[in-house]
C-alpha cells in the first residue's frame, strides 16, 4: 500500500459536520480534504448524522463503513433533552453501515442492531480482521441497562459477512472506571489495545497482550508518556503503520471549543515500546478531523478517491 485515507467526521453545531468525510494522504503526514471538504456520505436513517467512523477492507473486496448511529446537532436539545444521560440510556441503538467494492460508489445506508434491550446504546465502532478465525471483530462502547448504565465497556460481536452478527460479549471491563473508544491491532504476533479510560488514570490508556482476546497488560512507558501532556482531554485512539515502519497514533483532542480541537498525532519507532512522541510539526491538515480511522489504500484507489470526488 502506497497511501492513506482517513474517514472521518467533523465537530461542528450544524448537521452537516456529523456525517461522512474522507481526507487522503500519500505518506501518512500531510493530509488533503476530499470532496471539497464536504461529505461523501450522508446519514439519511436514525438520527440522521453519524460519528466515529470506522472503515475496513475485507479480504472479499468489499469495503465497509460503519459508524455510531448519533446526531447532536439535530438531536441533543430535543430528543435527548440537553442531557447525555439520556443517550447513555437510550440513544445509539443500532450502527449505521455502507458498503462498496471501490471506495467510490457506495451502497444504501443499513442499520445494524448488534446488542438487544439490555444496551443502552452503542458507541464507537472498529473492526478487526482476526486472521487466526478468518473472521472480522466488531468492538464497541455500551452500557447495560442490567448494571443500571454505570460503567462503560467495550463489546463484541463477530461476522463474515456484514450481514449476520454473533451474540455481543464483553471483550473488555475496567474494574475502577469506564472505559470507551477501543483500537485493536497486531504487529508481530502481538496484540495492542488502545481505550480512553474515564478514570484512574483519565485518558488514553495502552495495553498489550498476546491474544486477540486474552489477557492484556498496561503499557506503562505509554502512560508516562501520556502523562506529561498535562492533560487528559484526549479520546478516540486510532493508529495505522507508516510506510518507514514506524506507527502513527490519532489522539483526538477535546480540550477546547472550536479550531483548536480534533486529532494531534503521536509517532513511535516501535509500537511494542509504547513511546509514542507528539509530533505536530510533521504534519499538516487541511482541518482538525475528528473520530475516524485510517485505511491503508494503493495509489491507485488514491487517484481514484480523489478524482472521483
Amino acid at each position: 500500500m502506497e497511501a492513506y485515507l482517513f474517514v472521518h467526521f467533523k465537530e461542528k453545531k450544524s448537521p452537516d459536520g456529523e456525517q461522512v468525510y474522507f481526507a487522503l494522504s500519500t505518506d501518512g503526514f500531510n493530509w488533503e480534504q476530499v470532496n471539497g471538504g464536504q461529505p461523501v456520505l450522508w446519514s439519511e436513517k436514525g438520527d440522521k448524522g453519524v460519528r466515529d467512523h470506522t472503515i475496513v477492507r475485507t479480504k472479499y473486496g468489499k469495503f465497509y463503513i460503519i459508524a455510531t448511529d448519533l446526531s447532536l446537532a439535530n438531536h441533543f436539545d430535543g430528543k435527548y433533552k440537553g442531557k447525555w444521560e439520556n443517550i447513555v440510556r437510550g440513544g445509539s441503538k443500532y450502527l449505521s453501515l455502507w458498503e462498496s467494492d471501490d471506495l467510490l460508489n457506495w451502497s444504501e445506508q443499513r442499520m445494524i442492531e448488534l446488542g438487544d434491550e439490555d444496551f443502552g446504546f452503542l458507541w464507537a465502532p472498529e473492526v478487526f480482521h482476526d486472521l487466526m478465525e478468518e473472521d472480522y471483530v466488531i468492538h464497541w462502547t455500551s452500557a447495560l441497562a442490567s448494571n443500571h448504565f454505570e460503567q462503560k465497556s467495550i463489546y463484541y460481536s463477530r461476522t463474515k459477512d456484514f450481514e449476520s452478527f454473533t451474540k455481543p460479549q464483553l471483550l473488555y471491563r475496567k474494574e475502577d472506571s469506564g472505559v470507551i473508544d477501543s483500537a485493536l491491532y497486531e504487529e508481530n504476533g502481538k496484540y495492542y489495545r488502545f481505550v480512553k479510560s474515564e478514570d484512574n488514570p483519565k485518558g488514553i490508556i495502552m495495553q498489550k497482550g498476546t491474544s486477540l482476546l486474552g489477557e492484556y497488560e498496561t503499557v506503562d512507558a505509554f502512560s508516562g508518556e501520556m502523562a506529561k501532556l498535562g492533560s487528559s482531554t484526549y479520546e478516540a485512539p486510532t493508529a495505522y503503520k507508516l510506510s518507514n515502519g514506524k506507527w502513527c497514533l490519532m489522539l483526538d483532542f477535546f480540550g477546547v471549543e472550536g479550531e483548536g480541537q480534533g486529532y494531534v498525532p503521536f509517532v513511535t519507532d516501535d509500537i511494542e515500546s509504547g513511546l509514542f512522541i507528539r509530533s505536530d510539526e510533521s504534519f499538516s491538515f487541511p482541518y482538525r478531523f475528528k473520530h475516524g480511522t485510517v485505511l491503508s489504500i494503493t495509489m491507485e484507489e488514491y487517484s481514484r478517491i480523489k478524482n472521483g470526488y
